[in-house]
């Protein structure tokens, strides 16, 4: 426990005197510091957060959660049972493949994927205000596209375009690749450029006829009523499916999520180091402390406090120095975190500057996630750092010899 007499003793040494002025810029410092430290932590973990969150919600709500691909079989709707149906109300059959798209003398490789109009519809990425046209128009010679496609061609809605199939016909004068012309029904904009600017939706009969593809090639996309246990739930989806090759959007994007991951941990990591810094200055501070406040100690020791409340004294001051800087530093980041897209946005109209580039980070806005878990990490990690820093000055400070102290002085 903490008496009176320490608390009254710490806050008065708190408060540097004139003479101490040197010593109180550098508690100021050392404030500042610790507080940035924190502050630039928990800015950056919680931007990391929320490019994380943000990309798996892009990469969800465009592809499907679990999807099997059948090795020779056709996916057959008795396999589609009711342990299926337990965790998802929307299963799409679907196919794809790879052609070039035509715009006068402008060419393109996409990536086709075909569904039924039926099914077209009840994909989650079409269901919102940016998509133009018509969700439910996907029949035969009909076409969707992404925003960055149609800007890169040159497409509007009602405007025609050629496919062109690595697949080969034979015509009288040799193997010429199939094409076929469409009309773009729709556009969507799925918030990732990559899949804006490369997949488009064609109808499933249709594209299996540009690819000579067969039913027993068809998927089966499977859209989780709840995605979150996503391996628990690939277990069951394996079980019906025992002979075919099932995989999620998690293993289709691991080495993503996984370089991710690590760049978060270096980040607090060396970030963490900001924190460490500042905190040696209050060894600093205290060490002068201890120089400055001599005498007091030693006529403090003269009246019998004990060494143990000397080093409750200077610890108590370490303390609540990091304490203070650690709340600061919170206060500032989370403020800072939950306007970041803002300061942005002022920052990039004043210095006519790109801060956040659509084409790098695929994301029209910079993403921010704030984590009470990681605050609270942060705000353990540097209250701990101070609780270190700060045992050697105390100690020092309770070794003093009171007789030589107030001999020299």
């Amino acid at each position: 426990m903490i008496s009176t007499l320490e608390k009254e003793i710490t806050f008065r040494f708190l408060n540097a005197r004139k003479k101490d002025g040197f010593l109180n810029i550098i508690s100021i410092f050392s404030f500042i510091g610790i507080g940035l430290g924190v502050a630039v932590l928990i800015i950056v973990m919680s931007v990391m957060n929320g490019f994380r969150t943000e990309l798996i919600n892009k990469i969800v709500g465009f592809n499907s959660h679990i999807t099997v691909k059948p090795y020779n079989n056709e996916i057959k709707n008795d396999q589609i049972n009711q342990n299926l149906k337990k965790i998802s109300n929307n299963l799409i059959l679907s196919n794809s493949g790879e052609a070039i798209i035509l715009k006068e003398k402008v060419s393109k490789g996409i990536l086709l994927r075909g569904y039924d109009s039926k099914d077209f519809s009840k994909l989650k990425i079409f269901d919102n205000e940016k998509f133009l046209g018509n969700n439910k128009i996907l029949i035969e010679n009909y076409i969707s596209i992404g925003k960055e496609l149609s800007f890169n061609l040159d497409l509007e809605i009602g405007d025609s375009v050629t496919l062109m199939s690595s697949v080969g016909v034979e015509t009288i004068i040799g193997n010429l690749p199939k094409q076929k012309t469409f009309i773009v029904s729709s556009i969507f904009e799925s918030g990732l450029i990559d899949f804006d600017n490369n997949i488009a939706f064609i109808n499933l009969e249709t594209l299996e006829d540009l690819f000579n593809l067969k039913k027993a090639d068809r998927n089966l996309e499977i859209y989780l009523d709840n995605p979150q246990n996503i391996e628990f739930q690939k277990t069951i989806v394996q079980k019906n499916f025992p002979n075919d090759f099932v995989y999620t959007w998690s293993d289709m994007n691991s080495s993503l999520f996984s370089a991710l991951k690590v760049e978060r941990n270096v980040m607090f990591i060396i970030l963490s180091l900001i924190i460490l810094v500042a905190a040696f200055n209050i060894i600093s501070g205290l060490t002068i402390l201890v120089k400055n406040k001599t005498r007091d100690i030693a006529i403090l020791k003269s009246i019998g406090v004990l060494n143990k409340s000397i080093i409750k004294i200077f610890f108590l001051i370490g303390v609540i120095i990091g304490t203070s800087a650690t709340v600061f530093g919170i206060i500032l980041g989370v403020t800072f975190s939950m306007y970041v897209e803002n300061l942005r946005q002022i920052i990039s109209s004043i210095f006519n500057i790109s801060l956040f580039p659509e084409e790098i980070y695929f994301l029209s806005s910079m993403p921010s996630e704030i984590d009470p878990f990681s605050i609270f990490i942060i705000s353990l990690c540097s209250i701990i750092i101070t609780i270190i820093v700060s045992i050697f000055p105390a100690l020092k400070a309770a070794k003093l010899d009171p007789i030589k102290a107030l001999k020299y002085e």
